[in-house]
């Protein structure tokens, strides 16, 4: 029986814990550029088996957020290798995830002042974040236009072209994937979002095409074994929804499993709030039952509200990996913390988007 704090294989990513630092977006690179800010952030929390970095752009179309990072510029590339190299001289590991908001975003972040893309043209019933005065300010997104089925190849080169930067340029020791939270792939998922009628809407397995499409390039590009992927099957997040999520999600993982990957994130419940939904009742032990039935070897790491008890039991039950958000922004020595069952501080949420070192590197340490 394993404990969160035994080492793990995850792909070829050993891990000296089972802890994971979950993405949290915290709009802090202007002009998409990493910061030195940004490298001492993620050091403080290396002690963690793995972080994730926040959601990084792949190109200015896939761009959502204000002073979010991205992937696509030389300068954005250097910003990050100036991380990466932080985080390894403390001995931890740092995969990026790699991010298309697609109509999750504004005409003032798109290049020339354009569209936001989607897989059709309906608008997202959320909000998106610019700057306003220097501070960050919540507006509704823009109306996207459907992307023609000649753009698809381009958005799959795209992403692997961004898995290749992160790793062989940046120094990341792998990627992830976010095809959850109502972001581009998974709005090519779900039939809320995609009403399309050729090859890449309708069907289960054509819904699932561009995600896999983008899965495999990356596979093959940098190895299935530095590779993972976030899923959120039933989040509301960012106005995602499916009619009838457990058939595609189980779909999904059956395709998954025969790429050899490094772990699978699955987000459960609603994203960053109530896990269980009886209006959107999932069986999250059907879905790992059906990756594994179809080979699937990938770590298993499971995410939502996952306290310290909850997070012990998790990986007593099988869970190989336990991603934890908001802990980690108030925590930077959360390993520690959960090791020695100390008391947590709690996060400044005023600070969460946005702003300087306060509420995001000036938390307060064990062994301060």
């Amino acid at each position: 029986m394993h404990s969160l704090f035994d080492t793990v294989q995850a792909g070829d990513l050993q891990l000296a814990n089972r802890i994971v630092m979950a993405p949290l977006t915290r709009n802090r690179a202007p002009d998409a550029i990493p910061t030195p800010l940004m490298a001492e952030y993620y050091t403080q929390r290396a002690t963690a088996g793995l972080l994730i970095s926040e959601a990084t752009a792949i190109s200015q179309q896939g761009q959502g957020y204000a002073d979010v990072p991205g992937l696509y510029g030389t300068e954005q590339l250097d910003g990050w290798k100036r991380v990466t190299e932080a985080v390894h001289d403390q001995g931890g590991k740092i995969v990026v995830q790699l991010w298309h908001v697609g109509r999750v975003s504004h005409n003032e972040l798109q290049p020339g002042g354009g569209q936001p893309v989607a897989p059709s043209a309906i608008t997202a019933k959320t909000r998106t974040v610019l700057m306003r005065d220097g501070a960050p300010a919540f507006v509704a997104t823009s109306e996207p236009r459907a992307l023609d089925a000649g753009e698809l190849p381009d958005i799959v080169h795209t992403y692997q072209a961004a898995a290749r930067n992160a790793v062989e340029t940046a120094g990341f020791d792998g990627i992830e994937i976010h095809a959850a939270n109502g972001y581009l792939l998974d709005q090519f998922l779900k039939n809320g979002s995609n009403h399309r009628t050729d090859d890449y809407g309708g069907s289960i397995r054509n819904r699932a095409r561009l995600v896999l499409e983008v899965t495999r390039a990356i596979a093959d590009s940098i190895g299935g074994g530095r590779t993972g992927i976030r899923l959120s099957p039933v989040t509301p997040a960012n106005d995602a929804f499916d009619s009838d999520p457990q058939p595609l999600f189980d779909y999904v993982l059956r395709q998954l499993a025969k790429l050899d990957l490094a772990y699978i994130h699955i987000i459960e419940g609603a994203t960053g709030g109530a896990r269980e939904m009886p209006e959107r009742p999932f069986d999250y032990a059907e879905l790992k039952a059906s990756y594994r039935a179809a080979g699937g070897k990938g770590a298993w790491m499971v995410n939502n509200r996952y306290y310290p008890a909850k997070a012990e039991q998790a990986v007593k039950d099988g869970a190989d990996l336990v991603a934890f958000g908001k802990p980690f922004i108030a925590n930077p020595d959360l390993v520690a913390r959960l090791r020695t069952h100390a008391a947590l501080n709690q996060p400044d949420q005023a600070t969460f988007y946005g702003g300087g070192a306060a509420g995001y590197t000036d938390y307060e340490e064990l062994s301060a």
